[in-house]
């Protein structure tokens, strides 16, 4: 099985589409509700306006996968599958927005370790990168031990469609060509 980039072997020069300016139409709808939403317009966000139906999906499945889990472990996964997956961008923009609902900088690094000082959320993040890292085949004992963490199996079909989400191609076309993390190095996240 190939083995996954963390973030801190990110390439550099990855490609990346420039996001479409000035978006017009259902483009520009619904990159004004992204907008008021986040109070920033992200670079992925553009990038999928180029299809309108692309951003528009991602939109519904991020807005229906939002009430499955806590605000706080929906970010913290997407953390866990960023760093495996090596994705600067995506590291950077669920930093931002972890930061925004209040998930401490401490819980943000161990999140990125797939770690966390709950135990529960821990296990959620561990079995997160499982999926990722085996595309889905998981074991029955990496099901038993998220369940033995007190996930039933609605909170495990989440935490698989939140690495799903997490995992779109759109994102990783969308990176910024600079590969800081920092949310105050990359204003356009």
């Amino acid at each position: 099985m190939p083995r996954h980039r963390r973030a801190s072997e990110e390439r550099s020069g990855d490609a990346a589409f420039d996001p479409v300016e000035p978006a017009t139409g259902e483009a520009k709808e619904l990159l004004d509700a992204v907008q008021a939403a986040l109070g920033v317009t992200p670079n992925m966000t553009r990038t999928m306006a180029r299809n309108p139906a692309v951003l528009k999906g991602w939109m519904e499945l991020n807005g229906a996968l939002g009430k499955t889990l806590t605000r706080a472990l929906n970010e913290q996964i997407a953390l866990a599958v960023a760093e495996e997956n090596g994705c600067g961008y995506c590291l950077l923009a669920h930093t931002a927005i972890g930061g925004m609902i209040g998930v401490s900088e401490s819980e943000l690094a161990f999140s990125r370790e797939g770690r966390s000082s709950d135990p529960k959320v821990a296990a959620a993040l561990q079995f997160a990168q499982t999926v990722n890292a085996k595309r889905g085949n998981v074991s029955d004992y990496d099901i038993a031990q998220v369940r033995a963490a007190g996930y039933d199996d609605a909170d495990i079909a989440a935490i698989v469609a939140h690495v799903a989400l997490n995992v779109s191609p759109t994102t990783s076309t969308s990176s910024p060509r600079r590969s800081s993390t920092s949310p105050r190095s990359h204003p356009e996240w």
